[in-house]
């Protein structure tokens, strides 16, 4: 059986406080994982994310069992578990109710824009599965169909989801996503964004094509 590491568990309870702090979670909405040497370390069900402790991180082994934690992972386990099936490259997962995105979420609107180099460049857009209820197996199934090629994607009618090559990857690009779709509502009630030329965003749409 694999060690059980204290220093996912730190890397978890960090990724919760911040996430916290920038409102995108909550004791009832968001859970965050990570996965080493079989292990899944995860927040658990209905618990404060700026008030986690070592010993409430749920440890999760390959059989599926809970093998630490003093409390019962997050509802949404499934969803992490099968998100690390997709890529090797997966170590990290979180979902969140992030304010903008998950408003792009509920009104099943992708983000996308021609008018912003950043979000154009580094992610293309962020597309929006269908709706699956949340705590079953059919939350994830339009996701993984996204997340085979790309690290963030929205849940029709629920949230957002990022993954990362670790916890700290998918928690930046869940911050630049839900920051990208905050600037882009912004924008559009000052006015109307300017579209770059064609030429403009074919380059950098071209740069987003090689990331995912």
């Amino acid at each position: 059986m694999s060690r059980i590491e204290s220093k996912y568990i730190h890397e978890v309870i960090e990724c919760a406080r911040r996430l916290d702090e920038k409102g995108m979670v909550n004791g009832f909405e968001g859970n965050i994982s990570t996965k080493h040497d079989g292990l899944i370390y995860i927040t658990p069900t209905g618990k404060n994310k700026a008030t986690l402790t070592e010993e409430m991180i749920a440890v999760i082994d390959e059989s599926g069992k809970q093998i630490a934690g003093c409390f019962r992972p997050t509802s949404e386990l499934p969803m992490h578990t099968e998100a690390y099936k997709l890529r090797e490259d997966i170590v990290g997962v979180i979902h969140t109710h992030a304010p903008f995105l998950t408003a792009h979420a509920l009104c099943n609107l992708p983000v996308e824009t021609r008018a912003y180099p950043e979000m154009m460049g580094n992610f293309g857009r962020f597309e929006v599965a269908p709706y699956g209820r949340p705590g079953t197996d059919a939350i994830f199934d339009g996701a993984a169909k996204i997340l085979k090629e790309k690290d963030i994607c929205l849940l029709g009618n629920h949230g957002a989801i990022a993954v990362g090559r670790d916890l700290m990857d998918a928690m930046n690009k869940m911050e630049a996503a839900e920051s990208i779709a905050k600037t882009l509502y912004i924008a559009h009630q000052m006015g109307k964004p300017v579209d770059l030329s064609e030429s403009e965003c074919a380059f950098f749409f071209s740069l987003s094509s090689h990331k995912r």
